[in-house]
């Protein structure tokens, strides 16, 4: 008989707590909802989805496409960083195909996002995630000036609302096509850096890619893996 009382209050307990736990979530503040909907339970941010049917023609991005070195300095939309992001490496296959075609099927580039001037986005160095569109922080802080200090001085990374830093693990390439697997690895970089160029002139954002800067220096701002080596940087921002 004790244990039919037992079992009945630990159901009545039980029972109390799933209605208390629904109730919280049924009413619980909109400024709670909203950042539950941007971040998982990791901590990553939940990019908004991207645009599949933009109004500028392929064609149209072609023919105005420019590199682009000054910047009016205000913010982009948390939304063209999502578009950018995912012209650059985004998914566009169920098995995991991407925006960019990679040899093999290997996907050797890793993109990091340098954040300075972002609408409703804090500062920071984040890593990108195309599986699940979203972002995790790997620093806080505005490091704009500092990477353009191992970009030997180059303002345009500065003045960027963002910079896109791309990285390579070559091994994921060579360990299949051996030492002509790095020449696919930059072939591929190149194939995301002009879908980021087409990508910024239809959301008429300026871009550019750059080339010159100490490897060291750029690993260590963006925390980049032992492993990944340094192949861009692309600053992109409203046109000055």
């Amino acid at each position: 008989m004790k244990c039919f009382y037992v079992m009945v209050i630990a159901i009545v307990v039980v029972t109390a707590l799933a209605l208390s736990l629904s109730l919280l979530i049924l009413y619980k503040p909109a400024e709670l909802v909203e950042t539950m909907q941007k971040r998982d339970g990791g901590g990553r941010i939940r990019l908004p989805e991207p645009d599949h049917a933009g109004e500028t023609s392929v064609e149209a991005a072609l023919s105005k496409r420019r590199s682009i070195r000054a910047y009016s300095g205000d913010d982009v939309t948390l939304g063209e960083v999502s578009q950018v992001l995912w012209a650059a490496q985004g998914i566009t296959a169920p098995w995991g195909g991407r925006t960019a075609p990679s040899a093999g099927a290997l996907y050797p580039l890793e993109l990091y996002l340098v954040v300075g001037d972002v609408d409703g986005m804090d500062n920071g160095v984040y890593r990108y995630r195309p599986k699940g569109h979203e972002l995790e922080k790997v620093a806080d802080g505005d490091v704009r000036a500092e990477l353009a200090e191992a970009a030997l001085g180059q303002e345009c990374v500065k003045e960027a609302a963002i910079d896109l830093v791309f990285t390579a693990v070559y091994e994921r390439t060579t360990a299949k096509y051996g030492e002509r697997g790095m020449r696919y690895v930059h072939i591929e970089v190149g194939h995301a850096a002009q879908n980021v160029y087409l990508q910024a002139e239809s959301l008429d954002l300026g871009t550019v890619v750059v080339g010159a800067f100490m490897d060291r220096e750029v690993k260590r701002i963006v925390h980049a893996g032992a492993h990944e080596e340094p192949l861009y940087i692309m600053p992109v921002g409203r046109k000055g």
